[in-house]
């Protein structure tokens, strides 16, 4: 089993909020990902997740990543934090910097932070990139690809409260995202979030495991503009998707729990933006495992539904930590999608996009015929923190 220093280390890195250091005391440490991930089954060349670097080539760059984290006593009871990570952005490594806040302790339980924040969305949004926390090598694709923010420029306010059963937590946070990219028909666009308003609350029981309970709003800037090659026309250019100032709202629930032998992590999630003609977008997992000594075996059913159509796949897995601050993970991820030719998180072109819908448009006349894509995602590698 993982020592209790090891488990300390990672909740230091990823704590929210992060432990009150003295005046002039530091903590330095460090994160990160060594993985390969392969995509199997009947479509050679076909991609697969929230960047499209699962493919049917073994690639490192899905999953792979190194981070640091610096905090800082500037006061007794304020402090600076800084998290830089580098990692890819669909095939190219990319330098970032994820947190950059001071944090001042008002009062008892009462912490206020302010500058680089992550985006208080999922329920293991705090801790991203520190597949460490996680039971999985990666994380479950059918609800952490819906929204590809992970972090904005503003504050929040947390609040946290003892109670009978445990701890009680609250956290309201706003600001906005400006000049940064989504990746959408196998591109990166830019994209812009405004009026950023997001609040959870959690409940951590002794006993019981951690319930959490968050929304989150903005309202969306972008423009999904690209070109393809029209029947009869050539070359020319297709507006996929213009939001301005559109409201994109996002509900989560989330419960975990481990007691050192059971282990489970369930999230449920709605995202509905206005404008993009898709209704609301309902997702959720359900993950059970158990350890046997330094083995963790763990199994993961996640479902995915929009209107065009559903995604679902079993992830099976194996953990063996290699030393307390190692662990050793391997997954097999079965995916299938079915609906009127729904992708799910498979990736396709505008170009194979505009064919399926010229395709529906002309009767079969003109185009190519949209499809259901199914895959067998095979995955290892070591999360590690230092």
């Amino acid at each position: 089993m993982q020592s209790i220093r090891a488990f300390c280390l990672a909740g230091f890195i990823a704590s929210t909020p992060a432990v009150a250091l003295e005046q002039g005391e530091y903590q330095l440490n460090g994160f990160g990902t060594a993985g390969l991930t392969h995509l199997g089954g009947e479509d050679q060349g076909r991609s697969f997740g929230v960047s499209g670097q699962t493919t049917d080539s073994w690639r490192g760059d899905q999953l792979s990543r190194l981070g640091g984290q610096l905090q800082y006593g500037l006061t007794d009871t304020l402090g600076l934090t800084v998290q830089a990570t580098l990692k890819p952005e669909q095939d190219t490594w990319k330098g970032n910097l994820e947190w950059a806040y001071l944090s001042w302790g008002a009062a008892e339980g009462l912490t206020l932070r302010a500058g680089r924040l992550r985006t208080p969305i999922y329920m293991y949004s705090e801790n991203l990139d520190v597949g460490f926390t996680h039971p999985w090598l990666r994380l479950p694709d059918e609800v952490y690809s819906q929204v590809q923010l992970s972090s904005y420029e503003g504050g929040d306010v947390l609040y946290t409260l003892p109670v009978g059963i445990g701890n009680f937590a609250f956290q309201v946070a706003g600001g906005q995202a400006v000049n940064r990219n989504v990746f959408a028909l196998d591109e990166l666009y830019d994209i812009d979030y405004k009026k950023i308003f997001a609040a959870n609350a959690s409940l951590e029981t002794n006993d019981f495991g951690t319930l959490r309970v968050g929304y989150a709003e903005a309202d969306i800037d972008t423009d999904l503009t690209a070109s393809v090659i029209s029947p009869g026309v050539g070359t020319t250019s297709i507006d996929f998707l213009n939001l301005h100032r559109q409201k994109g709202r996002f509900t989560s629930v989330g419960y975990q729990y481990d007691n050192g032998t059971w282990i489970t992590s369930n999230e449920w999630t709605r995202n509905n933006t206005e404008g993009d003609q898709q209704g609301n977008i309902d997702a959720f997992y359900l993950m059970g495992g158990r350890r046997f000594g330094e083995v963790l075996v763990h199994i993961t059913y996640a479902q995915l539904d929009e209107d065009g159509g559903r995604q679902n796949s079993w992830t099976y897995g194996v953990n063996y930590n290699l030393a307390p601050n190692i662990v050793l993970k391997s997954e097999y991820k079965r995916v299938d999608t079915r609906g009127n030719g729904y992708r799910g998180t498979f990736v396709e072109t505008a170009q194979e996009t505009f064919d399926h819908a010229v395709f529906a448009a002309s009767n079969g006349a003109a185009g190519a015929p949209s499809r259901n894509y199914d895959g067998d995602i095979l995955s290892v590698g070591v999360d590690f923190v230092f």
